[in-house]
């Protein structure tokens, strides 16, 4: 679970809509501040967009602060993120989020393997 989004930011960092995008699944939500996407193909055009402009080359620091298993096959990660633009070395305070992530197993995967994210939303951190 924990590779899965290893692998959300590794796309990010290669500026990868379609990577990213492919890590989602098919009626995947997204909501972050002033922003709601509803299907996967929305959330690959809005990256897209934000990789041809202000994305362009950052990359994401991110800490996980809990995991809690719904099932078997379902799961909620709690997150610290924050975005580091090209020739920036750390994320200041006020640019950090919390992310809940929500987490399913993609039929006909092994256990630990195939997660898929399912909705993801992130808001200010404040002083969390």
């Amino acid at each position: 679970m924990g590779q899965r989004r290893q692998s959300v930011y590794a796309a990010w960092a290669d500026n990868d809509a379609d990577a990213f995008a492919a890590l989602y699944t098919q009626d995947a939500t997204s909501v972050l501040p002033g922003s709601y996407s509803d299907v996967k193909e929305a959330i690959r055009a809005r990256m897209a967009a934000g990789f041809a402009g202000p994305l362009k080359g950052s990359t994401v620091v991110d800490e996980v602060r809990s995991v809690r298993f719904i099932g078997e096959d379902a799961a909620v990660v709690i997150s610290r993120s924050g975005i580091l633009p090209t020739g920036e070395s750390t994320v200041p305070a006020d640019r950090f989020v919390l992310a809940t992530w929500v987490l399913a197993r993609a039929a006909g995967q092994g256990a630990g393997e195939g997660w898929l994210v399912a909705g993801y939303h992130n808001c200010p951190a404040g002083n969390a």
